[in-house]
């Protein structure tokens, strides 16, 4: 019997694609709701959905906001909506922040955050995840398509 540890496969990249219904007849924070399912930052079934709200309020601000302002901004936006104060701890808004980060959304600038350069969300997803990410990506599998014989 061997005793070699077994190192964790870590990925460099990753991402997750769902497909849903037409979009087309979504209320504003479903439509996010279902951007977040869609592109793998809720999951489904997910209850802990304070990702939405940190979308919403980003789409939403014309101006670079702080992570305080985003924190009461979604205590404001869960309140409204009649939506359980979960996951609304500053700790927890900034580790939603740093995923949408990762994802090219948005951008932390000296004044806060924003979404990334000021973009359309759509031009963001063709530009940076699509053509970069995605591709990236599909290479790399496809290389390993090719050497398993």
């Amino acid at each position: 019997m061997s005793n070699k540890t077994i190192a964790r496969d870590i990925p460099l990249a990753e991402i997750t694609l769902r497909r849903y219904e037409n979009p087309s007849k979504l209320k504003k924070r479903e439509l996010i709701r279902k951007l977040c399912l869609s592109t793998g930052l809720l999951q489904p079934g997910d209850s802990r959905d304070v990702i939405v709200d940190v979308l919403h309020l980003m789409i939403n601000s014309k101006n670079p906001i702080s992570s305080e302002q985003i924190q009461s901004g979604v205590i404001g936006l869960r309140k409204k909506q009649k939506l359980p104060l979960k996951g609304i701890a500053h700790s927890n808004i900034r580790r939603q922040l740093k995923r949408l980060k990762d994802l090219f959304l948005i951008e932390k600038i000296k004044e806060g955050y924003r979404i990334n350069e000021n973009e359309k969300l759509i031009n963001l997803f063709e530009e940076k995840i699509e053509k970069y990410y995605l591709q990236n990506i599909l290479s790399r599998v496809k290389e390993y398509y090719k050497l398993v014989k």
